[in-house]
């Protein structure tokens, strides 16, 4: 048994690590560590609370529910709080909470049933209906206090607009995306070489969690209704029933679920939906057990976190062995190289796992991995398989060292490893694995803004054999385009113009648009404006470069290993040769107003969204950075404006208004 003294030491330890990680996953969206593993945190802490009661304090998070309000948006008391659920890990605890939900029973004169559902991998939400309108939407946040995403939800094609009676109703769901369009979302993030979403619920969480709900809006988000919070004017007897009521009225509900009359059905469901979860078009983090009885539920009531009439069974992520037979190296669409280990087939969880990712050389040499080992891989959040130990005690010694190859396994190119990055990458920007990248970004707006050049377009363009690097761009003809089109002639010619057209671009286009790493469209106007021409750029110096405002070391070591890289000086000067634009454009009615300036956003703007404030403040000669410091010249502010706006005035910054911002960019 734990001393008293140990016991509140290791309390302060695991409180410290949930609240981390529970800010991290809930307001950051960006978890570090797995389900299973919080879980498990969380469970140490409860049982070290239950041993010892007298240490339990309002803040653990075993009192309250995790989550707070995003600066920007504006807050919402939710009428009926939105808990969280009891999490139980054994078909045992399941088995204990019947036995305590019989007793209760035979207390109070009721019966016990149930229904079983699944638990979807989502954000929890509440939708409000006046007069069967949809009028507002709020995040869980706390479980008292959310954040009013109304018109985020309004971009979700699976929530009624209008319901099909003119009913006021507040109910509760899951905002989730669909496992096959979590895949392709990040294909395409990897494509625009955007940071990648860790999981299908933070995917969720990030988009609906957007200031700017057109970002939300391209984002393939769904939903899952499971409960009415609050509806006066009409009584349901049972769970199951007020599930087929929101069912009529047009909402999509939660698919999987079973009315059990006993504990015997209720863990047959549990099973059931255990075998079945690989096939699910959705992701789930456990199956959710509730008495099906709502008067009983009264009766029951809850705690200041969780009901006392439902729980949430978690399934244990099923572990394997297997034989690492290879390591190979992929080079993907941003050049990133990426050690994949080659496994002796075996099936966990349904699926059959004949390889999966190593992620980069760290992870390989923090597990020690060698080829011949023998590892124990699981499905982690039962979707992405993971190799999570060597069985050391079964090595042999005839065990291969792994290295990383210091050149580009595809195109021979040397492969870098930037300081304070895991990956190495290939800095060829004509290499054959990273040219649909390389093209993607290239005509994209924050390149050279070719209108109509989009994903699909470019992918024809290659599977046709029409591009083969950047340039081949300008070598298209009216003919070849036309042809990937029924009737594409129209469409063709627009192409071919937006195509000449942006020949004509700045300089700081055609940089931007090279993918240059470190190097985006701020940096590029400061390289255009500094060197005039891109062949001064190609020339310039590290010296030089890192000594730039807004480049620094990192920076310019990618600039000078790019240009270093013989296909991409080529491909210049390809581009050169087919009229490309390679020189600086002197704007003469260029407005430098904010030059040297440095503004911070923070609270919901009425006029602007951030990207537009931002856009302004760049356009004469400012930049936004997303923290506030000494060096910060201004802090617009808007509505509910948090921290950022405490911490400006008391370094006495000077603090506007939206109509102050208005006044300075009057022309």
């Amino acid at each position: 048994m734990i001393s008293k003294s140990k016991a509140e030491k290791r309390i302060k330890e695991l409180r410290d690590l949930t609240e981390y990680y529970a800010k991290k996953y809930y307001d950051d969206d960006a978890p570090e560590i797995s389900d299973f593993e919080y879980d498990m945190l969380m469970n140490e802490l409860k049982s070290l609370e239950k041993e010892f009661p007298e240490l339990v304090t309002k803040d653990s998070l075993t009192q309250k529910v995790g989550g707070t309000v995003k600066e920007g948006f504006n807050k919402v008391e939710h009428e009926v709080p939105l808990q969280s659920l009891q999490d139980v890990f054994s078909i045992e605890e399941v088995e204990d909470f019947d036995v305590r939900m019989k007793k209760l029973a035979y207390d109070n004169k009721k019966t016990v049933s149930y229904t079983v559902e699944t638990k979807i991998d989502g954000l929890s939400v509440s939708l409000e209906y006046k007069n069967g309108i949809f009028v507002r939407g709020a995040t869980r946040g706390n479980g008292q206090i959310g954040e009013d995403i109304t018109n985020n939800l309004k971009t979700i094609k699976t929530i009624p607009q209008k319901l099909t009676q003119p009913i006021d109703i507040i109910v509760r769901g899951e905002v989730f995306i669909g496992k096959e369009e979590f895949e392709k979302l990040n294909e395409e993030r990897e494509i625009l070489e955007e940071p990648l979403f860790a999981n299908a619920r933070n995917a969720a969480a990030g988009s609906l969690r957007q200031l700017d709900s057109t970002i939300t809006a391209k984002r393939p988000l769904d939903i899952f209704i499971f409960n009415v919070q609050k509806c006066d004017s009409k009584q349901f007897k049972s769970h199951h029933e007020s599930l087929e009521f929101l069912a009529k009225l047009g909402f999509k509900v939660i698919p999987v679920r079973a009315y059990c009359k006993n504990i015997k059905e209720v863990i047959e469901q549990i099973n059931k939906i255990g075998e079945q979860r690989e096939d699910l078009t959705f992701g789930i983090d456990g199956a959710v057990v509730k008495i099906d009885d709502l008067a009983f539920r009264e009766i029951l009531g809850s705690t200041t976190k969780v009901p006392r009439w439902a729980i949430a069974y978690k399934y244990p992520p099923e572990k394997k062995e297997t034989k690492l037979k290879d390591i190979i190296c992929q080079v993907g669409r941003t050049g990133a190289i990426t050690p994949m280990a080659i496994l002796e087939p075996v099936k966990v969880a349904g699926s059959t796992i004949s390889k999966t990712t190593l992620h980069n050389e760290d992870f390989i040499k923090e597990k020690d991995l060698k080829i011949g080992d023998t590892v124990i891989i699981q499905k982690a959040g039962d979707v992405i398989p993971e190799v999570v130990e060597v069985v050391k005690e079964k090595r042999t010694g005839e065990e291969i060292e792994f290295s990383m190859p210091e050149f580009c396994p595809v195109c021979g190119a040397p492969a870098i490893r930037e300081e304070g990055e895991a990956v190495r990458r290939c800095i060829n920007i004509e290499c054959s694995a990273v040219l649909q990248r390389s093209i993607v970004h290239f005509v994209s707006k924050d390149g050279m803004d070719i209108i109509g050049m989009g994903y699909s377009i470019i992918n024809q363009l290659i599977d046709n054999g029409l591009i083969k690097d950047i340039s081949d761009i300008y070598k298209l003809t009216l003919e070849e385009i036309a042809s990937l089109k029924k009737n594409g002639q129209k469409f063709a010619s627009n192409l071919i113009e937006a195509i000449e057209n942006s020949k004509n671009n700045d300089l700081s286009k055609l940089i931007a648009a090279l993918g240059i790493r470190h190097v985006g469209g701020k940096s590029a106007k400061v390289l255009a404006k500094k060197y005039k021409t891109m062949n001064k750029l190609m020339n310039a110096s590290y010296e030089e470069l890192s000594f730039m405002e807004d480049i620094g070391e990192i920076t310019a070591d990618s600039i000078r290993a790019f240009f270093m890289q013989e296909q991409n000086r080529e491909l210049i000067e390809k581009l050169k040769k087919y009229g490309v634009n390679m020189k600086y454009i002197e704007d003469e009615t260029a407005d430098d107003r904010f030059f040297g300036k440095t503004f911070v956003l923070t609270g919901a703007l009425e006029k602007y969204t951030r990207d537009e404030a931002s856009n302004i403040i760049e356009k004469f000669g400012g930049k936004t950075t997303s923290s506030v410091s000494k060096k910060t010249d201004y802090v617009l502010a808007g509505e509910d404006a948090g921290s950022k706006l405490t911490k400006a005035q008391s370094l006495g910054i000077k603090v506007i208004s939206e109509q102050e911002f208005d006044e300075m960019i009057k022309i």
